[in-house]
């Protein structure tokens, strides 16, 4: 027990120390998230995935696998979901709402943090893929699942061209298999930028939780608590040999899968209408329960 309550204070207390912070700067500033999401959404996760990527240099097969593996682990947990809520009888809206807090997770915020502390700069790097292909799938897939086949889905996988941390994969992965090197001034920019975002990610998840309302909905609720912190880490373990991790990107991916529901969930579920009282509800009970799960799963991996 001594042992979880220190994996708990090291990795854990930190974040939500952080978070509460922003949280609280929040409520006495009455500062709009939007303000902290755009800035991180557009320069600082980029400049995070680039610099992880080129300190790193790992290979095109580590990189493939890695999000691979996130993409498998999001469409099972999405079937698993879809046929336990037909099953339930669910209404649409409710479904919709529990595929999006079931599938999507927060992998940002809370994962690369913890996985930094945890396991270090490797794993952070092997995070950020992680992070990234589940951010462009709750950006296309999420706006498809939340506007229940009322979007256009032409629309939506053009959208995919507009997430800016694809295209610092795409560079990173030019100037590793170049050889080149960025200019002093470069990196040093870069470097200050990618160390803020960390932080920022965490002020964010705060200022997320000003507007939480209870839903009701108590059974959906606790589904999507149970897919997100029980079943994906369980699914997770079973496919990392399936695609080969181990060692560091096996600890990542694994620490990765178990995150609570993502914070973006609640911005989707409020532009498409889709239960968003819920879907608050559902990403604060499932961050607040998520140490318990969490930190088992840290001394397991360690």
């Amino acid at each position: 027990m001594s042992e979880l309550l220190i994996l708990f204070i090291n990795n854990m207390l930190p974040i939500f120390l952080i978070s509460g912070m922003g949280y609280l700067l929040g409520r006495w500033l009455k500062i709009n998230p939007r303000t902290f999401s755009q800035p991180i959404f557009y320069i600082f996760s980029p400049c995070l995935v680039f610099n992880s990527l080129i300190h790193t240099q790992l290979s095109s097969d580590a990189v493939l696998r890695m999000m691979f593996f996130a993409l498998s682990i999001t469409a099972i947990i999405g079937l698993i979901t879809w046929f336990v809520g037909l099953t339930m009888h669910l209404e649409r809206s409710i479904l919709a709402a529990v595929m999006l807090t079931s599938m999507f997770n927060n992998a940002g915020n809370l994962g690369l943090p913890v996985n930094l502390f945890a396991f270090g700069e490797t794993a952070l790097a092997y995070a950020t893929l992680y992070f990234v292909t589940v951010s462009t799938l709750n950006n296309t897939v999420g706006v498809v699942i939340a506007s229940l086949g009322s979007t256009n889905i032409k629309q939506a996988v053009l959208g995919l061209f507009k997430v800016p941390a694809l295209y610092s994969i795409s560079l990173a992965f030019i100037i590793i298999n170049q050889g080149w090197h960025l200019p002093l001034f470069l990196e040093r920019s870069v470097g200050l930028v990618a160390n803020a975002a960390i932080p920022l990610m965490l002020v964010l998840l705060g200022l997320q939780f000003q507007n939480i309302r209870w839903a009701g909905h108590v059974l959906p609720l606790g589904v999507t608590n149970i897919i997100r912190l029980l079943v994906s880490p369980v699914i997770a373990l079973g496919l990392s040999s399936v695609f080969g991790l181990a060692g560091v990107s096996r600890q990542a991916g694994i620490l990765e899968s178990a995150m609570p529901a993502a914070v973006l969930t609640t911005v989707i579920a409020t532009e498409f209408n889709i239960e968003p009282a819920f879907v608050t509800a559902a990403v604060f009970t499932s961050t607040l329960l998520s140490p318990l799960t969490l930190m088992p799963l840290l001394a397991y991996l360690k």
